[in-house]
C-alpha cells in the first residue's frame, strides 16, 4: 500500500486527508472509497487516461484508493493529483518516501496535464502546518507560493511530476506572484455637496461602522459608497492573507497575484440566500465573505429578501458565518464594513409634495418597515442624503480629495491599532464591555447629555453602545484623548434621524 496527501476544505480550513492506495489480487478494478462525491468518483477516469497518455497500463488487478478520515465528505476535482501519485507509488514507479512527504492537489486531464483549481493559498497553509511540500498545477505556484514557509513545486502535467521525484528532472520552487497594482479610486472631489454624507463616510472609514444612506433617486447614495474605499488604508500584511484565502476558495484570484486593495462588493438585491451569505452544493463563500475586511454595498436594501437580510444580523456581531449542513458546519470570516442605501419610499418622492403619491407619508413607514428594528440597530451611521440643486451640478469640484481625508483615517486606524494592541479588537466597531468603557468613557458633560438622550429617545442597550464607538472614532479623528461632548452629540445626531429604528 502507498500513501500520498491532499486536503478538504471545510470553509477557509483545509482538513488534511491521506489518501490510500491498495494493489491486490483479485477482479480487476479501480474504485474510490471514502465518502467522495460525484466529481471525486470521476477521478478514476480522468486518472486512468492520463496514465494511458504516459504509457502506463494499470495491472490487471484490484485498485483500491481509500480517501482517510472516511467520513469526511471529499468534494471537488482537487484530489486528481493525489489519487494517480499514490497510484503510482503503489506500483512502484514513484518511491514511496518522497510522496508520502508531499502534499498534492491538482486537477487532471486526459492528456495528463494538469489543471488549476481553487483553494491553492489554504492548501500552502496547511502543507507549511504539516511540513511537507506542495505539488500543484503550474496555474496555482504563483498563488500557492505568498505562504513562504512552504515549499511550492509548481508541475504543467503528471509527466512532470513523475519526473521530478525519479529525480530525471527536478521542479524549481515556484515564486510568489505580483502584488496586484492599486486600481485608481474614484475620487471624493466628485461629489457636489452633500458634506454631511461625506462626514459619515469618514467616520465609517475609520471605525468601520455601517452606515444607512435614505434620500430620493438621484440624490447620490450610490455615488457616496463608490467612493468608500478610497478612503480606506491597504490591507496589513494578515488582513491580506485573510482575504486571499477567501478569494482562493472562490476561485478569484487572478495570475497567483495578492491585492493589498480593500474588497468592495455590491450584489444585487435579486441575488439568494447563498450568494449573499454563502452556502450551495459546496458551502462556497457568499458576498459577505469576499467582502472580509473591505465594504458590503447594499443598494436598494428593503428590496433584498427580508430572509436574507436577517441573515446578516449575527454576522455583523460576529464578523463570522456559519453555514449548517446536515453532516458539517462550516465557517468562514465575515468582518465587513455593510453600507445600505435605501429611497425613502417604493416612488422614491416622500420629501417631494408634488411627485410623492398619494398614499404619502404611510407608504414611506411601509417601504422601510420591510427593515427589521434588530436589523436597523445594527446601523451605527444613519443620514439622509438630500437631493442635489441641478444649479450646483456645474460647479467646479471643492472640498477635499479622498486622499486629504484618507490621511486622516489612516492617522485615526494608527491611534486604533495602538490602543488595542494585545486585545482581539482591531478598530473602534470591535470593541465593547470593559474594553469600551475604559476607552470611550465620554467626559462629565458628555455622559450627561448622553443620559438624556438615551431617556428622551429610549436608545437601546446596543444603541447606546454604538453611539459609545462612534463618538471614540471621531475624538479619534481629532486626535483627542478624552470622548468630550461634542463628540458625543456629533455621535447622537448620526444616530437620530429621520430614518425609524
Amino acid at each position: 500500500m502507498a500513501r500520498a496527501h491532499t486536503v478538504a476544505f471545510e470553509g477557509v480550513e483545509a482538513r488534511a486527508v491521506e489518501v490510500q492506495c491498495a494493489v491486490t489480487p483479485g477482479l480487476p478494478g479501480f474504485a474510490i472509497v471514502g465518502l467522495p462525491d460525484k466529481a471525486v468518483s470521476e477521478a478514476r477516469e480522468r486518472v486512468r487516461a492520463a496514465l494511458s497518455a504516459l504509457s502506463i497500463a494499470l495491472p490487471a488487478k484490484r485498485i483500491t484508493v481509500n480517501l482517510s478520515p472516511a467520513d469526511l465528505p471529499k468534494e471537488g476535482s482537487h484530489f486528481d493529483l493525489a489519487v494517480a501519485m499514490a497510484l503510482l507509488a503503489a506500483l512502484e514507479i514513484l518511491p514511496h518516501d518522497a510522496v508520502d512527504t508531499s502534499l498534492a492537489l491538482g486537477e487532471l486531464s486526459l492528456d495528463g496535464s494538469l489543471v488549476p483549481v481553487a483553494g491553492a493559498l489554504p492548501a500552502a497553509m496547511a502543507a507549511a502546518e504539516a511540513d511537507r511540500a506542495l505539488v500543484c498545477p503550474r496555474g496555482c505556484g504563483a498563488e500557492a507560493a505568498w505562504v513562504g514557509a512552504a515549499q511550492v513545486l509548481a508541475a504543467g502535467s503528471l509527466a512532470d511530476v513523475v519526473r521530478h521525484f525519479t529525480g530525471q528532472q527536478p521542479l524549481s520552487p515556484s515564486e510568489a506572484g505580483e502584488v496586484t497594482p492599486d486600481v485608481a479610486a474614484r475620487d471624493l472631489r466628485d461629489v457636489k455637496g452633500q458634506e454631511r454624507g461625506k462626514r459619515a463616510l469618514e467616520i465609517a472609514a475609520a471605525g468601520r461602522h455601517h452606515l444607512l444612506m435614505t434620500g430620493p433617486p438621484g440624490a447620490g447614495k450610490s455615488m457616496l459608497a463608490a467612493r468608500l474605499p478610497g478612503l480606506l488604508p491597504p490591507l496589513s500584511a494578515a488582513e491580506a492573507l485573510e482575504t486571499s484565502m477567501v478569494h482562493s476558495l472562490a476561485g478569484l484570484i487572478d495570475s497567483g497575484g495578492i491585492s493589498r486593495v480593500r474588497p468592495y462588493r455590491e450584489p444585487h438585491h435579486t441575488a439568494s440566500m447563498a450568494a449573499i451569505v454563502g452556502g450551495g452544493r459546496r458551502a462556497r463563500p457568499g458576498e459577505i465573505s469576499l467582502a472580509h475586511n473591505g465594504v458590503l454595498f447594499l443598494d436598494e436594501l428593503p428590496e433584498f429578501p427580508r430572509q436574507v437580510l436577517e441573515t446578516l444580523r449575527q454576522p455583523i456581531e460576529t464578523g463570522e458565518v456559519t453555514v449548517a449542513r446536515a453532516n458539517a458546519h462550516v465557517r468562514y470570516p465575515a468582518r465587513f464594513l455593510l453600507v445600505a442605501a435605501a429611497n425613502p419610499c417604493r416612488c422614491g418622492f416622500l420629501s417631494d409634495p408634488g411627485r410623492a403619491c398619494a398614499r404619502a407619508p404611510q407608504c414611506g413607514a411601509d417601504y422601510l418597515g420591510r427593515i427589521s428594528g434588530p436589523l436597523m440597530d445594527r446601523f451605527d451611521l444613519r443620514i439622509e442624503v438630500p437631493p442635489v440643486a441641478y444649479t450646483d451640478l456645474d460647479l467646479p469640484p471643492s472640498g477635499e480629495s479622498s486622499s486629504d481625508v484618507a490621511t486622516r483615517v489612516a492617522a485615526a486606524r494608527a491611534r486604533q491599532a495602538a490602543r488595542l494592541d494585545g486585545t482581539t479588537a482591531r478598530v473602534n466597531a470591535d470593541v465593547e464591555g470593559r474594553l469600551l468603557e475604559e476607552i470611550a468613557a465620554p467626559d462629565d458633560e458628555g455622559r450627561a447629555l448622553l443620559a438624556r438622550v438615551a431617556e428622551r429617545f429610549g436608545l437601546s442597550a446596543r444603541g447606546y453602545h454604538r453611539v459609545l464607538r462612534v463618538a471614540r472614532t471621531i475624538a479619534d479623528l481629532e486626535a483627542s484623548d478624552r470622548v468630550r461632548r461634542h463628540h458625543v452629540a456629533e455621535a447622537v445626531s448620526f444616530r437620530l434621524t429621520g430614518v425609524p429604528g
